[in-house]
């Protein structure tokens, strides 16, 4: 492989270059669905996602389709369309089409609409006092903030009834009826039915219902929450709705994205719209999965690593015998028997149990930390991270451990507490190169700087009528590929993002940026922090 020639190398910041060829709307971007369209799960939709370089990703496809379907939703910001085959086509047909799409030119991807579940398990409503707040010192942390309505926590849920007594004062006014609804396609979030579609009311409840209202149950924070309602009655939605609400969220100023659902399976549409979210400032907290007693099992979006996959506790710190667990998990939280908001028609409070509940607990703790800090998404995932409470469990149970609110607000993310944060320094270099079509692409290397190394970013910055993608191997003195790699980041558009934490520091850094489709000049940045 022949050098190119590198910047400056007697400066302290090298990039060093390795690499030649490697051979081959109103809804912010979401269109409205076509009328008629199921709420729900979508088991008769695939989804398809168009590069960049196609133009109007509705015509792409179009001409692909067959006359038995039809196009009936479009996301330009994710750019992906729906299509919708009649219910008595069969499962082969979907897998034919599936199969001849993805061959034509300018098609990322096309799969399934898969089926997202709220992350819940009943639980007999014994309890009559809150212990969260208590467990994660959200009580010791409210001397120094409630919170703020500053601060936007946008809850990817079944939707809150947000007329609620413990709610309403919370809800953002940002947005008409606080929120959007993305299972009916309408402007209003409100639950359909009170007796069933409680979960979203419960988990905003957790993280921000009002503190010191003298009313029901303290949130965690008093930050403004924004309701996107992508789960239907049963608690059941679609891959399609759920990254439309995430992007939707993203448009419309949310801070922390709160997502107490999960699939077994990942989808490319829904990594799609959490790389959008975090990309653009976003902090994304997500429910583990209740598959425990498990291994090895957590699911998605948890699992994707712009994710804060949170795991559960119960009242004793230890790990809930529901909560999934693996080397996903970032922190864990309380989680069973959590009282919290409910639906009138449910009585307006109960406890309930889950990854769901686990996770709005963290996504408050951050809403406390960002009324405090003036810090970025990373930066205050390092910050939750860096001051958790270690209570015994191991790294794929309780992740960096449990997390905690007065921690978070007392101690300066800047080191100004004690020290140790990643990030007290970094080192940084951009670096500008040309790639020419869909059969160029160029290697690079970062040789490592810092001595106590806690986390590395590499962020692309392409043309905009382009797919650039990218790729990084750490820990092996060789370029990754497309079908080889340790990381990837590979959307329909040329903005990427790759965050690793603890990387192997035992060789350098190799990175691929891939044209998938199209030409241009693109910026290559690599930060690498240390504590």
């Amino acid at each position: 492989m022949a050098d190119r020639d590198a910047p400056d190398i007697s400066r302290r910041k090298v990039l060093q270059m390795t690499g030649a060829a490697a051979g081959t709307a109103a809804l912010a971007g979401i269109t409205q669905a076509t009328p008629g369209r199921e709420p729900g799960p979508k088991k008769d939709e695939v989804l398809v996602g168009v590069s960049a370089g196609a133009g109007d990703p509705e015509k792409a496809v179009q001409k692909h389709v067959p006359g038995n379907a039809e196009i009936v939703h479009r996301n330009d910001t994710l750019r992906y369309v729906a299509v919708t085959f009649p219910s008595t086509a069969s499962d082969r047909a979907q897998q034919n089409f599936i199969e001849a799409v993805t061959k034509r030119e300018f098609v990322k991807y096309a799969e399934p609409n898969g089926t997202v579940e709220a992350l819940y398990t009943p639980d007999d409503p014994q309890f009559g006092d809150q212990y969260a707040p208590q467990q994660v010192n959200a009580d010791s942390a409210w001397n120094t903030t409630l919170g703020s309505s500053e601060v936007t926590v946008s809850i990817v849920d079944t939707g809150l009834q947000y007329d609620h007594e413990d709610l309403a004062g919370a809800m953002s006014d940002t947005e008409s009826n606080h929120g959007q609804d993305f299972v009916d396609d309408d402007e209003d979030p409100y639950p359909d039915d009170l007796s069933n579609e409680y979960h979203g009311t419960h988990v905003g409840g957790i993280a921000g219902a009002v503190t010191d209202n003298g009313t029901g149950v303290a949130g965690i924070s008093n930050s403004a929450l924004l309701s996107a309602r992508v789960l239907d009655e049963s608690g059941s939605g679609s891959f399609s709705d759920v990254a439309d609400g995430i992007t939707w969220s993203t448009d419309n100023g949310a801070d922390v994205i709160n997502m107490s659902l999960g699939a077994s399976s990942g989808s490319s549409t829904l990594k799609d719209a959490v790389s959008y979210a975090y990309d653009n400032g976003v902090y994304l907290a997500a429910a583990a999965g209740n598959d425990g007693p498990c291994s090895d099992c957590v699911g998605y979006p948890a699992a994707y690593d712009e994710c804060v996959a949170v795991s559960a506790l119960d009242e004793n710190e230890d790990l809930a015998g529901f909560s999934s667990t693996g080397p996903e998990v970032e922190l864990a939280a309380p989680g069973r028997s959590v009282l919290s908001t409910t639906t009138t028609d449910r009585g307006s409070y109960e406890n309930l149990s889950g990854t769901s509940m686990a996770t709005p607990v963290v996504s408050g703790v951050a809403g406390l930390a960002l009324d405090q800090w003036n810090v970025t998404n990373t930066e205050l995932r390092s910050h939750l991270n860096d001051t958790a409470v270690d209570v015994g469990l191991g790294s794929n149970e309780q992740g960096n451990g449990r997390v905690d609110a007065y921690n978070a607000v007392t101690t300066d993310p800047g080191g100004g507490g004690g020290g140790g944060s990643c990030g007290d320094s970094q080192t940084s270099e951009t670096v500008t190169d040309y790639l020419w079509g869909y059969w160029d692409s160029d290697c690079w290397t970062w040789s490592w700087e810092l001595s106590d190394t806690c986390q590395v970013e590499v962020e692309l910055d392409g043309p905009y009528d382009a797919d650039f993608d990218l790729y990084v191997n750490e820990g092996t003195a060789e370029c990754p590929g497309p079908y080889d790699y340790d990381y990837a980041s590979y959307s329909t558009d040329s903005q990427e993002t790759i965050v690793i934490d603890d990387p192997d520091t035992s060789t350098d850094l190799y990175v691929l940026v891939d044209s998938y489709y199209g030409a241009g000049y693109y910026d290559l940045t690599i930060t690498e922090k240390g504590t």
